[in-house]
């Protein structure tokens, strides 16, 4: 195999980071991976950068022992390398490139004040978990760390920068850091930002990073980041890199939705959905976002901090249980095992009530989380109901996001689903048809999601003919296996009962947080 075919993906999710090898007819090749968690310290959900280099390190040295079991030979290098993370968040550095701050990463909720002043001032919504947000509030905070800062940037672009040398970004990662117009930084709102922060030592201009569209150049490997990717040395410097994105925009990718009409959810520890805009809005909604797909074209983000970790929770413990009884699953047969006894259960899922928020909620307006499971007397307490009312309440805050959509009659001709959630088929891919009301389709790469998709937003920038839609459906999706499910109508009626109690249920969580 000639390695300069091939690209490379490589994602850091939430709890996992991953790598993805595909060829030139963009299949799989090879791919590793590295469990990591975040952690809650003095108060702001983070990762460590130690932990950062460690696990791309060790899911590096993952897709190299499977690049040479599956092809025979040492991975020394790429047509193209692709870096993506979760967007959002906060990571401050001074001018030699030390780190100002803990990395404060999307699942806070602790810029509520300048999250509230900043959508006000730019006529927008500046959702709490945005970079500017963060800095803004650090600003609010008087941090002392201000006075030194001189770069701010995301997850993925503080990489892509160790990496290269360059202090770049995507368009889609930008435009979760800081409003765009036309592709760059809104210059009316950096200007009124700058109004608001004139006292400071640094111009916000300056120490954001470039924002760049897909297929453009952005950098090549150092023999610096060749090491911090592969401390082997068998990693050779010099390949390029294509601009860091965030896990929006590879997950837009990943599914051919990133043109007018289509849209894609991502559901993993967090959960969102893209829908990109053949119109605008008729005004802005504190519960969607306005990003952009990784060429620019205008998306309304409905993103919830919630996803599946309760549902993670009690599939562990259920697998404590068959361990305890001397019948150790597999965790992925476990959770197929799951899905599916959850198809027989009440379309409204027997009147049981969870509520999975394990951190604060954007769309409800929620600060912190406590998840909740409630029955009253007469609820049907059964396996199948509980595993149903688990895969609703893992989208039901998603769904009262989408019904702004809704009534802003925007066009949803697809919805593709991705990401963990739906790896089992025909279950949570059906539930969730019916939920919404529109076709959700599948494809057979729904369990790689993100480093697939950066992957093929690398192959796209070592070959950039044509648009990235045109690149997308021609060449990479033309022939793409799927399943689509249409909405039904019992499933349907069952999760709109279901989501009536779920927002009187919401009454009982704020208690919960209040109390717990």
């Amino acid at each position: 195999m000639d390695l300069q075919q091939t690209s490379i993906g490589l994602e850091l999710g939430s709890t996992r980071i991953k790598a993805v090898l595909i060829g030139p007819d963009f299949t799989v090749l090879a791919q590793g991976d590295h469990p990591w968690e975040n952690k809650l310290e003095d108060g702001y959900w983070t990762y460590s950068l130690e932990d950062v280099w460690g696990g791309v390190q060790a899911a590096w040295a993952a897709l190299a022992a499977d690049v040479q079991n599956r092809l025979g030979q040492p991975l020394t290098t790429t047509g193209c390398l692709g870096i993506s993370a979760m967007m959002h968040g906060y990571l401050p550095f001074d001018r030699d490139g030390n780190q100002l701050a803990a990395f404060r990463t999307w699942r806070n909720t602790t810029t509520g004040p300048a999250a509230e002043k900043l959508s006000a001032l730019f006529g927008c919504n500046i959702p709490q978990r945005w970079s500017i947000a963060h800095l803004y509030q650090a600003v609010l905070n008087g941090e002392e760390h201000l006075q030194r800062l001189d770069f701010l940037t995301t997850l993925a672009g503080y990489v892509h920068w160790r990496l290269t040398g360059q202090k770049v970004l995507g368009v889609g990662d930008a435009s979760g850091m800081f409003p765009l117009q036309n592709g760059q930084y809104d210059p009316a709102m950096l200007a009124a930002f700058g109004e608001l922060t004139k006292d400071q030592p640094w111009k916000l201009s300056d120490i954001l990073p470039a924002p760049l569209p897909a297929g453009a150049a952005a950098g090549n490997l150092t023999a610096v980041g060749a090491r911090l990717l592969d401390p082997t040395g068998v990693l050779r410097p010099g390949l390029s890199l294509c601009p860091p994105e965030g896990d929006a925009g590879t997950g837009m990718t990943a599914t051919n939705s990133v043109h007018p009409g289509t849209g894609n959810i991502s559901a993993g520890t967090s959960i969102f959905s893209m829908v990109v805009l053949d119109k605008p809005l008729s005004r802005g909604y504190p519960e969607i976002d306005m990003v952009t797909t990784p060429d620019g074209a205008p998306v309304a983000m409905i993103h919830c901090n919630n996803c599946t970790n309760e549902l993670n929770a009690w599939a562990s413990l259920f697998g404590e249980l068959l361990t305890a009884a001397g019948t150790p699953m597999d965790a992925g047969k476990l959770f197929t095992l799951l899905f599916q006894i959850s198809l027989s259960a009440d379309a409204g899922a027997g009147s049981l009530l969870l509520v999975n928020y394990l951190s604060g909620e954007g769309v409800t307006h929620f600060d912190a989380g406590c998840p909740l499971l409630v029955r009253g007397p007469k609820a049907a307490l059964s396996l199948a109901n509980f595993m149903r009312a688990q895969i609703y309440s893992s989208f039901a805050t998603l769904c009262l996001g989408m019904e702004l959509l809704r009534t802003e009659q925007v066009n949803m001709e697809r919805m593709t689903g991705h990401g963990g959630l739906f790896k089992t088929p025909g279950v949570t891919q059906k539930y969730l048809a019916a939920a919404i009301g529109t076709p959700v389709t599948c494809m057979q790469t729904a369990g790689e999601g993100g480093p697939y998709g950066m992957a093929l937003l690398a192959a796209y920038a070592k070959e950039p003919d044509g648009t990235l839609p045109e690149f997308l459906a021609g060449r990479v999706f033309a022939d793409a296996v799927s399943t689509t499910e249409q909405p039904d109508e019992t499933i349907a009626a069952g999760f709109a009962e279901f989501l009536q109690n779920y927002k009187q249920a919401l009454r009982v969580e704020r208690t919960a947080v209040e109390v717990l």
